[in-house]
């Protein structure tokens, strides 16, 4: 999948433009400031004429302005290339084996997972919830930190219908809960992209998550 690279993204158009503006509007301001200086001058009262001084004072100050402006630019620049180098560097996530908190797209298709094992846990529960946050399914998983597969079914043998959930790990002692974390997903880089100023991945079943949000890579199969 071609990933989008090779056009600039709106943030940077924008970015481009407002330095363009910004110089325009600079080198406008100059040309008339520099009008209204000669004018000035030209127009001084003859037995009360200005300081010299005082004119450049104004040329310092308005010289002042227009160096800030130039300064804005080139840090605008400086982060429009560090934002290119590392879409460059993420890119080549596309096809690896990602892990992260994130919602799954449940399509049928079984979910690979992993959760945290607390070290005073003698059991450990899977928590389904739908978007709204209702509790659907409250399934026995494996007393590990091993991945395991997320089929959809229930204790009942339902399987729940297409749509996103999300997925937490209970750790529980006895009859106490010890505590509750999101569980790990483990799912393909389809597609990088640049969402305001920040790196998004698009993952094989539709989720995007930003980049910093993965906790791990890796290449081949699922594990």
């Amino acid at each position: 999948m071609e990933i989008a690279q090779t056009a600039p993204s709106a943030a940077a158009r924008s970015q481009a433009g407002t330095t363009a503006n910004a110089a325009g509007v600079i080198t406008s301001d100059f040309e008339t400031f520099l009008k209204l200086l000669t004018t000035q001058m030209q127009n001084q009262d003859p037995l009360n004429p200005m300081e010299s001084t005082e004119f450049a004072s104004q040329l310092a100050q308005f010289s002042a302005v227009e160096q800030q402006v130039r300064s804005n630019e080139l840090l605008i620049g400086l982060q429009a290339g560090l934002q290119t180098l590392g879409m460059g560097q993420i890119g080549s996530w596309i096809g690896m084996q990602a892990r992260a908190e994130m919602p799954v797209n449940f399509g049928g298709q079984s979910v690979t997972l992993s959760g945290a094992r607390h070290a005073l846990a003698d059991r450990m529960e899977l928590i389904v919830r739908d978007e709204a946050g209702e509790i659907l399914q409250k399934l026995p998983i494996p007393l590990s930190d091993d991945p395991f597969s997320w089929t959809g079914k229930g204790v009942d043998g339902g399987v729940l219908v297409p749509g996103i959930y999300h997925l937490s790990v209970q750790n529980w002692s006895g009859e106490e809960m010890i505590e509750e974390r999101a569980a790990m997903v483990y799912g393909t880089v389809q597609e990088v992209a640049m969402v305001g100023q920040e790196v998004w991945l698009s993952m094989e079943d539709g989720v995007a998550i930003p980049a910093s949000d993965v906790l791990g890579l890796g290449r081949g199969p699922v594990p």
